[in-house]
């Protein structure tokens, strides 16, 4: 007994031993929301996974790339939830779906599923709840205390109705860690702080008590000590007792002063609780009385996550090395636990009746022996009642309770035995017989029926044949619940439920003798016996045999219900029923021939006795059936050609069922039997199986018997959909013989099919008295030559004037040509052109008339047209043509008509006179061809001109092309006539543009010398000016210099400064010159001629200061300090005077000589050669004139001590001055 344990402890997992790396091991990346899943995020290189453990399979980890601050599972499905940030996310894994998503406006500092479709998160100030379902968003519960604040939220947890919520945190205080709670009621709407580790809700039935109580349990490590409490929160459940709440010590080991409770769960199942500490204990108590069951040590480590095991209804945890660890109630056991290591027997004896647990059978068995032997029978039966798996509900105790002789007044012993275990729970097999049998004797079945709805009663067959002697319903009631079925059956047979006999029978697979019992329902009801026998066969296989079945319903002369149950029985088309199928047809043909029409016409059947049954219906008078299963032609012509008796609709469906000779013959056969009877179905079958048949065969059939009507009535449902020539021919042949002229007309218009030669043809030597079908054949077909032919020599004048004024008269062209080509007289024809008043191409007559020579037939009538305001350009023309032939003063009527077409009657000009055909062209604008005929015949100077003024730039690109051969003579005509007579400058732009886009520049200089040079209009044009002297720098230098002289308005800077990049120096300086832009002619003489000489010269001649300060500039660059200092004083610029200093000190040549005698003292003598000292004294003199500079006056005191002036320098040193004398008398220094 002392080995022996009150719990059951197991191992589950070792985390690291699937991949969990043990620095991942943690609450704050470790989630365990039930005992299915285990949620872990790890960082591997930078990469975020979570890790997902199925407890069922928890070999194969599930790992995904996600990156997350936090991921919980789903308890029981594959749903997570991630939090990144403020975003909140719902993932079904399976599905591979996002279900919902959310974007908090606060962090959320923990959160957790309080249930399958709940998710509690809490932020710093807040809780909410969020539903999985719909699209609701978090909603906001309640606010968190201020108890809470600073701590590290560990938990949150609710009781299972939601309406008690509970957030749990934790944080170090006086070297210990404090637990603070806020229990917070829905109803209620308030909030109490409390102070506390860990807590759980569960729901938990006081005994005595109908309803479960809502227990809220915490503990707390305090100063004090450690304590479990337990109380019922809110109000009891009506008829309950209060729960008495309750206050425990818990006991924490010496060596363990900082532990304290980490997680709390319960066990509704076994009315435990399981505690956990920081340091590895678990403690478990009784929930009603508070006892303290057990207390060790089951981990070394911190169990820091904890979930219900629900297999056991234990506690799984995780510690921080990764066991997966569950602790769960030993129920084999715990009870004796309690009983001898505890001694608690009353804690024993109340778990073992709660639970249902062994261990305490022999207390049990004492207390009833004691109650029952001491008279309290109530008590002893409520101790049997509870009594752990039944040891006490046998037959003996209910003996025990039957001899007891019962009380005056009261119950008997054995009643109120009864009735505690109806009470609290359901009777077995002896106690519902032993029950029952004095109520079946007072006839109270409402009693028995009251047990049964309450499952009170464990029914057998014993039970029902007692009841059955009062009720047999009642009794079947009793037999279903016992299963028993051959006595189900029999009550339901005698209760008139034959159609629950097959679904019972199949429900708990037991085969009756159904044809006994179909045999007895026919005799009773035959109704029900077909009801049944549809039962019987309602499945795949018959419960019975169907012939067997027939045989009954035959017995019985029921013709009608056999045939209702045979067409249902046999729906299924079953080979093997195919004697049944002809059964069911023959017996109907030979009673009720529509009936069995209609069983034909569904097409249920196909496996009956097809020949016999087609005789059957021959002889019936049903003929269509007989037809759909005869397959002998002989038998098929007999009855086809009685039409009169068949639906013709079906008749011509059936004619597709038979081969193409078999349809031939039976067709040949109704025509022979009766042509006027039986032409219409013919003709119907023939349009509908054309195809099939061939037509040239159905044709061949009709002409055969020469029914050109039936011929016309096929064809004609045929002919619109027929691409056939032959179709279309026979057609209108058809029509003509029955007269149908109006569909001669339509198809001869309507129709592209037919050969037009052949109808053409045909109807020329059908002599119709209406010749309209033959008209509109060779108008459609252009035989309108030949219809012409054919009408003027056969005296039809009056069928020609038609066919031009009523049916086409765009036709009048080629019918006047022919009308030409047979010498009709021109009055007749002149006299038909003017009888049309309908559209016609007037360019086609004009060339029939044309071709033929006779143009001037026409003259009259153009003219008339003209005359009635007519714009046709083909009327004028034609009239310009016939002036042009008899010049009638064409040009004239050239330049000034407005509506003739260009191209075409310049065409015509262009052989007969090429300078009227030039004159066509211009005034239509017609580019290419005016060109093409100017350079055909020579008329450069025409074509010139027409350029200059049409001012198009793509047209004169054309023209220069290089491959153009006749560029050069055009291009003499545009310089020497065209620009000369032009007084337009768009047109001169335009022209000369043309020649720079050509390349032509030489080209282009002899155009603009005769623009700008022989041309006084355009001789003073700025932009022409430039570009002819621009042309001829870029293709001719020789020339620049003359127009440079010659031309007075360019634009001389941008020219000039083209001429020097182009190296054209002297041309530059010419222009600076003429322009007198002086400043710019000395600098290309210094710059880019470089000749100083001359720069001096054009300076003397300038004598400007501007120009001398360049040439000063440029001289002293060179070296020339004298001349450069004379001409910086022309100048009078002082700018350059630290260069000219520089320079001149670089260019100086003196010595210096001193001779000291001693003996005389004498003072110091200078004696001073100097080159250019005396110029640059003028200089610095001019300088110090326009500039009161340090450094000038200081170089001008040193060159006044250098040029010996001594007297000048005393005056200056004296005089006001800003020279450095120091300065000066160190540089004399230096060179004593």
């Amino acid at each position: 007994m002392a080995g022996q344990l009150p719990i059951k402890f197991q191992e589950h997992l070792q985390l690291q031993n699937v991949g969990i790396n043990v620095t991942n091991i943690g609450f704050s990346s470790l989630t365990m929301e039930s005992d299915k899943f285990i949620c872990v995020r790890e960082k591997v290189n930078d990469t975020a996974f979570v890790i997902i453990i199925d407890m069922a399979d928890p070999t194969n980890p599930i790992k995904r790339p996600i990156t997350a601050d936090s991921a919980i599972m789903n308890p029981t499905s594959k749903v997570i939830a991630l939090k990144a940030g403020k975003t909140l996310q719902i993932f079904n894994i399976e599905l591979r779906s996002r279900m919902k998503t959310y974007n908090m406006t606060e962090d959320c500092i923990f959160w957790k599923w309080i249930s399958v479709n709940t998710i509690g998160i809490i932020t710093e100030t807040s809780v909410y709840h969020w539903s999985t379902e719909g699209d609701s968003q978090p909603v906001k519960m309640f606010d968190r205390h201020q108890s809470l604040a600073n701590c590290q939220i560990i938990n949150y947890r609710t009781d299972e109705s939601l309406q008690w919520l509970l957030v749990i945190g934790i944080q170090a205080q006086d070297s210990r860690v404090v637990g603070h709670m806020q229990l917070y009621s829905v109803e209620r709407k308030v909030s109490q702080p409390i102070e506390g580790h860990a807590a759980a809700f569960t729901q938990f039935k006081v005994n005595g008590n109908k309803k479960p109580s809502t227990l809220f349990s915490f503990a707390v490590r305090g100063p004090q000590g450690g304590k479990l409490h337990i109380i019922e929160v809110g109000t009891p459940p009506p008829d309950n007792q209060p729960f008495q709440k309750k206050a425990i010590d818990v006991q924490f080991p010496a060596e363990a002063p900082n532990d304290f409770p980490v997680a709390m769960q319960t066990s509704s199942k076994h009315g435990v609780i399981y505690l956990v500490t920081k340091y590895g204990y678990i403690h478990m108590f009784d929930i009603e009385t508070g006892t303290l069951i057990y207390m060790n040590r089951i981990s070394a480590d911190t169990m820091f996550v904890t979930a219900p095991y629900e297999p056991t209804s234990g506690i799984i945890a995780v510690n921080r090395k990764g066991q997966v660890l569950s602790v769960s109630v030993d129920e084999d056991n715990v009870v004796s636990y309690i009983q001898s290591v505890l001694g608690n027997a009353e804690l024993a004896y109340k778990m073992s009746a709660r639970c249902n647990l062994p261990g305490a059978d022999q207390l049990f068995l004492a207390r009833f022996s004691q109650l029952f032997q001491s008279g309290n029978y109530s008590e002893a039966a409520k101790v049997a009642a509870t009594a752990p798996r039944g040891i006490l509900r046998t037959q003996q105790t209910i003996q025990q309770f039957q001899t007891v002789p019962p009380q005056p007044n009261q119950p008997s012993p054995l009643l109120q035995y009864f009735s505690i275990l109806l009470e609290s729970s359901k009777l077995n097999k002896e106690e519902s017989i032993e029950l029952c049998k004095p109520v079946v004797m007072q006839g109270k079945k409402q009693l028995i029926e009251k047990w049964l709805k309450e499952d009170k009663l464990e029914c057998s067959e014993q039970l029902g044949d007692l009841v059955k002697t009062i009720d047999p319903t009642l009794a079947l009631s009793v037999y279903l619940r016992a299963n028993v079925p051959m006595k189900v059956i029999q009550c339901f047979a005698e209760t008139g439920q034959y159609q629950k006999i097959v679904l019972y029978a199949k429900k708990v697979n037991y085969q009756p003798d159904y044809i006994y019992l179909l045999r007895s329902i026919m005799r009773i009801n035959p109704e029900q016996g077909v009801q049944f026998a549809q039962l019987l066969v309602q499945d795949n296989e018959p419960l019975a045999d169907l012939t067997q079945i027939v045989d009954v319903f035959f017995e019985q002369n029921l013709i009608q219900q056999c045939t209702a149950f045979l067409l249902d029985a046999l729906k299924n088309n079953r080979e093997d029923q195919g004697h049944l199928q002809t059964r069911l047809l023959e017996m109907n043909l030979m009673q009720a021939p529509q009936v069995a029409d209609a069983i034909l016409g569904n097409n249920m059947f196909t496996h009956y006795d097809r020949p016999h049954i087609a005789q059957l219906c021959e002889k019936a008078g049903l003929l269509q059936r007989a037809l759909e299963h005869y397959t002998d032609l002989y038998d098929i012509k007999r009855a086809v050609v009685h039409t009169h008796l068949l639906n013709p609709d079906w008749l011509v469906n059936y004619f597709g069922r038979l081969s193409v000779d078999d349809c031939i013959e039976c067709l040949k056969a109704m025509l022979q039997a009766n042509i006027r009877q039986n032409l219409q179905v013919v003709v119907q079958i023939a349009t509908k199986y054309h195809e099939q048949l061939g037509t040239p065969k159905l044709i061949e059939l009709f002409e055969s018997f020469k029914s050109y009507e039936g011929l016309f009535y096929f064809l004609g449902s045929i002919v619109n959909f027929s691409q056939e020539p032959d179709v279309h021919f026979k057609y209108i042949q058809a029509a003509c013989k029955t007269g149908q002229i109006k569909e001669v007309e339509r198809i001869c218009r309507e129709s592209n099919c037919y050969d037009p030669e052949r109808v053409k043809n045909f109807l020329k030597e059908a002599k119709l008295t209406d010749q309209l079908p033959l008209i509109i054949v060779c108008d459609r077909f252009n035989f309108v030559h030949d219809l012409v032919l054919y009408l003027y020599r056969n005296n039809l004048m009056k069928n020609i004037e038609i066919y031009v004024q009523r049916v086409n008269s765009g036709r009048l062209p080629v019918v006047v040509g022919g009308l030409l080509d047979v010498d009709c007289s021109e009055d007749q024809i002149k006299q038909i052109i003017l009888s049309v008043r309908g559209n016609f191409n007037v360019d086609e007559l004009v060339e029939e008339v044309e071709k033929r020579n006779r143009m001037k037939l026409l003259l009259p009538w153009l003219e008339t047209r003209v005359h009635d305001g007519s714009n046709d350009p083909a009327v004028h023309n034609a009239l310009a043509k016939i002036y042009i032939d008899s010049n009638s003063n064409p040009e004239k009527y050239l330049r000034e008509n407005p509506h003739y077409d260009s191209r075409v009657v310049g065409k015509y000009c262009e052989k007969r006179d090429p300078h009227l055909a030039c004159v066509a062209y211009e005034r239509g604008g017609c580019d290419m061809e005016l060109i093409n005929v100017c350079n055909e015949n020579s008329l450069f100077k025409s074509e010139a001109r027409y350029l200059v003024r049409r001012k198009d730039p793509t047209l004169w690109e054309h023209v220069l092309r290089e491959d153009n051969p006749y560029r050069r003579p055009l291009i003499d005509q545009v310089i020497q006539t065209a620009l000369a007579e032009t007084q337009d400058p768009e047109e001169i732009s335009i022209t000369v543009k043309a020649f720079m886009t050509a390349d032509l520049p030489n080209n282009l200089i002899e155009l603009l010398e005769k623009i700008v040079i022989d041309n006084s209009v355009f001789s003073e044009h700025r932009n022409l000016q430039n570009l002819l002297i621009l042309t001829a720098i870029k293709a001719d230098r020789t020339r620049v210099m003359d127009y440079i002289n010659r031309l007075e308005n360019y634009d001389a800077p941008d020219i000039a400064n083209i001429a020097i990049s182009n190296q054209l120096y002297e041309e530059a300086f010419s222009i600076y010159k003429k322009f007198e832009v002086n400043t710019s002619a000395i600098q290309v003489l210094i710059d880019h001629i470089k000749n100083l000489d001359r720069a001096h010269e054009f300076a003397e001649r300038c004598n400007e200061p501007g120009v001398w300060s360049l040439l000063a500039n440029a001289q002293i660059r060179n070296g020339l300090v004298k001349e450069a200092i004379d001409s910086f004083i022309k100048a009078d610029d002082p700018t350059s005077y630290l260069e000219v200093v520089n320079v001149a000190s670089q260019n100086r040549k003196f010595n210096f000589y001193f001779e000291r005698y001693k003996k005389k003292n004498c003072s110091l003598v200078f004696l001073v050669y100097v080159e250019s000292w005396e110029d640059l004294v003028r200089y610095l003199q001019m300088a110090r004139k326009k500039a009161r500079e340090t450094f000038v006056e200081t170089e001008l005191a040193f060159a006044y001590a250098k040029t010996n002036r001594l007297a000048e320098l005393e005056e200056f040193i004296s005089a006001p001055n800003h020279a450095q004398i120091q300065a000066v008398r160190i540089k004399i220094n230096k060179y004593i």
